[in-house]
């Protein structure tokens, strides 16, 4: 018998005995006055063992066996599973184990086998957090994260894109570097699943912002002197969409907290679902999005979405491009990259009309002129016949020492054949570009 069992056992007896009264031995022990004569009649008939539970020393009928605690300790402590924070162990557990848990009761599995949550809490700070926006649509932002993602010594980047109002992924992709075709193809999936939103907040890397805007002075912008938008930038406005510079990390928080939750779980299912290119974790994103957004998204605000829909005449892979002027030649043919193209137009493009010329892994190189799209084919100028031999001209040529030289022999300069891989070439160069 415990100490707290002997000390009601005895204030029982002396109201039993009437040397105390029911209420004296209420106020004693804390309870009420009906189950204190409860106790006085149950101790009265079967003595001090009345006050002992009846489940004393028993085990819960809804408690874990000791084989599957062992079987938790033993997957938590396993290869896949060892770097996962308590709460996702939790997850896991019921998606591919079949164990359904509580976080509490695996706490305190886990704790008594000397486990640690590899998740440290960092100490609370009290700082005012901006209001979510009230619709869902109304605020995307978007951020890339270099990491560890297959749990090897190299980085990738995640490029990605979170509602505001919600919490809701809405795109992700990963490439090798921070670059342009990363971000256009979270848009990509933002467009096509919901739609074209009011305004995108990213920070001022030079994907979104030109680095000669900080050079505006007050003076330059009164003028009306502007900078030209950049690629991303230009695609936005052809869309309607308002492009958003963030002055610092803390600013678009959301996103930046996204990457510390991804850091924690993507490595450890990318790791259960054998992936280990970038390829095999794009395909995975898609469908994992979704199982995110279920368990972290919240509700708007206002149940009204603030998404435009994409009108039949957009043709989104015509916004999604790089887009350069050029003039065509008498014969509709363009130099481009150090590659000729000729336009497939019969006649509808002039001769010396300015037209812009369109590039992207989707459709390679295409020609726009006014408002219409032609497709091109490369072309090949045949070499000029030489009536008499040119007069040889001594010219001074700079030492590859020299300063206006330095780095170029370290650059892979561009060079094409006549072959899709050359158009392959060309395209990685202009979208895949490291941006660091």
């Amino acid at each position: 018998m415990t100490q707290e069992q002997l000390k009601k056992y005895q204030v029982i007896s002396m109201a039993a005995e009437g040397r105390i009264t029911i209420r004296e031995a209420a106020e004693s022990l804390g309870l009420s006055e009906r189950q204190i004569k409860r106790l006085k009649k149950g101790v009265m008939e079967e003595g001090p063992a009345f006050l002992i539970h009846k489940n004393t020393g028993r085990k819960p009928q809804h408690a874990f066996t000791d084989e599957i605690k062992n079987k938790i300790i033993v997957l938590k402590q396993s290869d896949i599973y060892k770097d996962a924070n308590f709460m996702h162990f939790v997850e896991l557990l019921a998606e591919h184990e079949d164990i359904s848990i509580s976080y509490s009761c695996l706490h305190t599995i886990l704790t008594n086998a000397g486990i640690k949550s590899p998740k440290k809490r960092r100490r609370f700070k009290s700082h005012r957090r901006r209001k979510r926006k009230p619709q869902e649509g109304l605020l995307i932002q978007m951020d890339a994260s270099p990491f560890e993602w297959f749990g090897t010594d190299e980085k990738f980047t995640l490029h990605g894109a979170i509602d505001d109002a919600t919490g809701k992924i809405v795109g992700l992709y990963l490439a090798k570097n921070e670059c342009l075709q990363g971000y256009f193809e979270v848009t990509w999936q933002i467009l096509t699943k919901y739609g074209i939103p009011v305004s995108i907040y990213a920070d001022r890397h030079s994907i979104f912002l030109s680095p000669n805007a900080s050079k505006l002075t007050i003076e330059d912008q009164l003028t009306g002197k502007v900078v030209n938008a950049t690629q991303f930038g230009r695609a936005m406005n052809e869309l309607g969409i308002t492009l958003i510079p963030a002055r610092s990390p803390q600013a678009k928080g959301r996103v930046e907290r996204l990457w510390e939750t991804l850091q924690s779980r993507l490595p450890i299912e990318f790791k259960i679902a054998g992936i280990t290119t970038v390829d095999q974790a794009n395909v995975f994103l898609l469908q994992y999005m979704d199982k995110f957004n279920s368990l972290f998204a919240v509700e708007a605000q206002v149940s009204e979405s603030a998404y435009r829909p994409i009108s039949d005449d957009v043709d989104i892979a015509h916004v999604l491009c790089v887009k350069y002027q050029r003039t065509v030649d008498n014969g509709g043919v363009f130099s481009f990259y150090g590659k000729h193209f000729k336009v497939v137009c019969d006649g509808a493009v002039p001769p010396r009309a300015r037209i812009k010329v369109l590039v992207s892994p989707v459709f390679a190189v295409k020609a726009q002129y006014k408002d219409t799209v032609f497709d091109t084919i490369p072309y090949v100028k045949s070499k000029k016949t030489q009536k008499s031999k040119p007069v040889e001209k001594k010219t001074y040529s700079l030492p590859d020492s020299h300063y206006y030289k330095y780095g170029h022999s370290l650059v892979k300069k561009v060079s094409f054949e006549d072959s899709d891989r050359d158009i392959l070439n060309m395209l990685e160069e202009i979208f895949l570009t490291n941006y660091a």
